[in-house]
């Protein structure tokens, strides 16, 4: 997985979390759901590359 997808799909986690946190602080429950299916999407994402990256033996940028 790319280092741009790995921290987009970060980013798109923590905006999730924080969105479930804005809906609890605010008792919004369409919020507070909003947010944890964007994170569950994220981190779907997130497991989908990992086993592309394992399928393909790619493991990231070259360390060497």
């Amino acid at each position: 997985m790319s280092d741009r997808d790995e921290a987009r799909h970060k980013a798109e986690e923590f905006k999730g979390k924080a969105k479930e946190q804005l809906g609890k602080a605010t008792d919004n429950e369409q919020w507070q759901a909003e947010g944890k299916g964007e994170q569950k999407t994220s981190k779907f994402k997130q497991a989908g590359n990992k086993v592309k990256d394992a399928l393909t033996g790619d493991d990231g940028p070259d360390k060497s």
